[in-house]
């Protein structure tokens, strides 16, 4: 595999609104007398999520109900999967949901739990993602599978043309393919984002393994031994989890960067952004639905993902409050603030740049 060259951002640039943003932030957690971390309505949720996800399974393996009633509640199971990734295990893996690393630690493990791994994550995530967002070749996040074009920066293929179609497909398989390649994938390949050669410590490797084997157990081979069912509805009904699961945060996780509002820059012949990293986060990154209480509630701050990327180490459950004042900054500055009003225009929008990624006379302006 090819060394990584790394990208860097000219910070010299527009340091000013980075300053006042985070100035002005900071004083409304301080006058209001508010912890940045979680509150009694962040815990009330972490607690419904959770279960939504486990009681929906303790019902099924109870074996209790007819195979109907079964299959329903892994449809349930995978809406508080999403709702889990999106508030819980989301918030928790950027250090966001306590001040106290150990209770971070602790419900970061629910991302292992849904099958997924963590320590990964960060890596891809917290790191890679936040750091490189939209810029081709180093934001994995563009790279959902090779028939689906994020970036026009990447490369054309004839199968492209109807994108908008297969994507949501793909995005349904998001989470299957989490918990039986892509954890994995990441593992082994030598270098990943900006690292080269990445060593893993042998702990993580162990962590992987266990927490994979666990989640394999408990969801596969379980329901087998206890259900009076076959492989084939176990099947059905592993799947039904999956792919609500997968389409909800496949969906909700491309709104927030590939919109037409979005830009996609890309680094000079020295691996430079010419602009100051907050001002790129800016121009890279949509909200939608802030208005939407219900949406708000259910996917944390994913919806606000202006703040979230100013903001990580805030608890999501703040982002409603401090996105007017984000907002008001940055029309002070002349600074984009990209959003859509609702869910659904903010689809739209994603639609419409798939087929525009898709179109191969489409050029950037």
């Amino acid at each position: 595999m090819a060394i990584v060259d790394k990208v860097s951002f000219n910070n010299r640039n527009s340091r000013e609104f980075g300053k006042t943003v985070k100035l002005r932030v900071d004083q409304y957690f301080k006058e209001n007398g508010i912890s940045k971390h979680c509150n009694t309505q962040m815990v009330i949720k972490t607690i419904l999520l959770l279960t939504l996800y486990f009681g929906s399974y303790a019902l099924i393996i109870s074996g209790a109900f007819s195979i109907s009633v079964m299959w329903f509640l892994t449809f349930l199971m995978g809406i508080g999967m999403a709702g889990i990734g999106f508030s819980v295990s989301h918030d928790a893996l950027h250090g966001a949901y306590s001040s106290n690393s150990k209770v971070n630690r602790a419900l970061g493990f629910t991302f292992d739990l849904l099958g997924a791994n963590g320590y990964i994550w960060k890596i891809t995530h917290n790191i890679i993602h936040h750091t490189y967002t939209n810029i081709q070749g180093h934001d994995e996040d563009l790279e959902v599978a090779a028939f689906i074009r994020l970036s026009p920066h990447s490369e054309y293929k004839a199968i492209h043309r109807v994108q908008h179609i297969l994507a949501f497909f793909a995005y349904s398989f998001a989470t299957f393919f989490w918990v039986f390649i892509k954890d994995y994938y990441n593992f082994l390949k030598p270098n990943i984002g900006p690292y080269n050669n990445k060593n893993h410590p042998i702990s993580e490797w162990i962590i992987l393994i266990v927490t994979k084997l666990l989640y394999y157990g408990y969801m596969l081979v379980l329901p087998l031994l206890l259900l009076d069912i076959t492989w084939v509805q176990l099947l059905i009904g592993f799947m039904t989890l999956h792919l609500t699961a997968g389409l909800i945060l496949g969906i909700v996780f491309q709104l927030a960067h590939v919109v037409e509002e979005t830009e996609h820059p890309q680094p000079d012949e020295d691996n430079l952004i010419d602009e100051h990293w907050i001002i790129h986060e800016m121009m890279t990154t949509n909200n939608f639905a802030r208005e939407n209480k219900a949406l708000c509630w259910f996917v944390g701050g994913l919806n606000f993902q202006i703040e979230h990327h100013l903001f990580p180490k805030v608890c999501s459950i703040h982002y409603p409050a401090i996105s007017p004042i984000v907002e008001q900054t940055a029309k002070e500055f002349n600074i984009p603030y990209n959003q859509h009003k609702t869910f659904f225009e903010a689809v739209g929008s994603h639609y419409r740049t798939l087929k525009k990624f898709g179109d191969p006379n489409f050029k950037l302006a």
